[in-house]
C-alpha cells in the first residue's frame, strides 16, 4: 500500500510522520503503522507496548512526563479522535536543542504522528472534546522510573493555547518540579540514551 512521509523538525531527532491516507465518499483507509515502511524510512524501533488515553473535554493538560534510566522510552504518538497540541521538551544535556520545546498539532483530520525519542519530556493539551490519544513505546512503563517537569516551568515559557488557569490537570502534574529544579538530577545525556 502506501509509504510514509517523514519530516525532520527543529528539535534534534524528532520527526513528524504522515502515512498515506486513501479517502473516498465512504471515509478513508490508512496503514497507521508498518514496520517495513518505517524501517525503509530509517525509523527502526522495536515498539513493544501500546497505550491509549481518553480525554473527554477540551482543556485537559497531561504532562510533561518521561521515564528515566533504562526505562526511558521512544514514543510514536497519534490522535484518532479530536485534536491536541502535543508539546515536547529536549531534556538531553549536551543536545543542540537542550531545554528547547516545540508544539505540534496532531488530529484525526491531519493523521500526523510524532516520533518522540528517549530523553524528551512529553505532554499535550486537548483542543477538542473526546480525544483518543494513542502511542507506541519501545520500552515498558516502570512506575519507579516515572518522572516529570512542570508544564508551567518559567524557563521553558511554553505557549499553551488555553487559559492555563482553567487547565484540567492531575494533582501529580500540578506538583511536578520546574525544569530548572530538575536539572541537577537530570539523568539524560545526549548520545548516551
Amino acid at each position: 500500500m502506501g509509504k510514509i512521509k517523514v519530516t525532520e523538525t527543529k528539535l534534534k531527532d524528532v520527526k513528524i510522520i504522515e502515512p498515506a491516507v486513501f479517502g473516498d465518499h465512504r471515509g478513508f483507509f490508512t496503514e497507521s503503522y508498518s514496520e517495513k515502511d518505517f524501517k525503509e524510512a530509517g525509523i527502526d524501533f522495536d515498539f513493544i507496548q501500546d497505550n491509549h488515553s481518553l480525554s473527554t473535554q477540551a482543556g485537559v493538560l497531561r504532562g510533561l512526563h518521561f521515564q528515566k534510566g533504562k526505562a526511558a522510552q521512544t514514543k510514536l504518538i497519534r490522535v484518532v479522535t479530536g485534536a491536541v497540541l502535543d508539546v515536547i521538551v529536549d531534556m538531553r544535556k549536551g543536545s543542540p536543542t537542550y531545554g528547547k520545546w516545540e508544539g505540534y498539532i496532531l488530529s484525526e483530520q491531519n493523521h500526523r504522528q510524532l516520533l518522540v525519542p528517549k530523553g524528551y519530556a512529553h505532554g499535550f493539551v486537548t483542543l477538542t472534546d473526546n480525544v483518543n490519544f494513542l502511542y507506541k513505546c519501545d520500552n515498558y512503563y516502570n512506575a519507579e522510573a516515572d518522572g516529570g517537569i512542570s508544564f508551567l516551568s518559567p524557563e521553558l515559557n511554553i505557549d499553551w493555547p488555553i487559559d492555563i488557569d482553567k487547565a484540567i490537570t492531575s494533582e501529580k502534574d500540578a506538583k511536578q518540579p520546574a525544569f530548572a529544579e530538575f536539572e541537577a538530577e537530570n539523568p539524560f545525556i545526549y548520545g548516551e540514551i
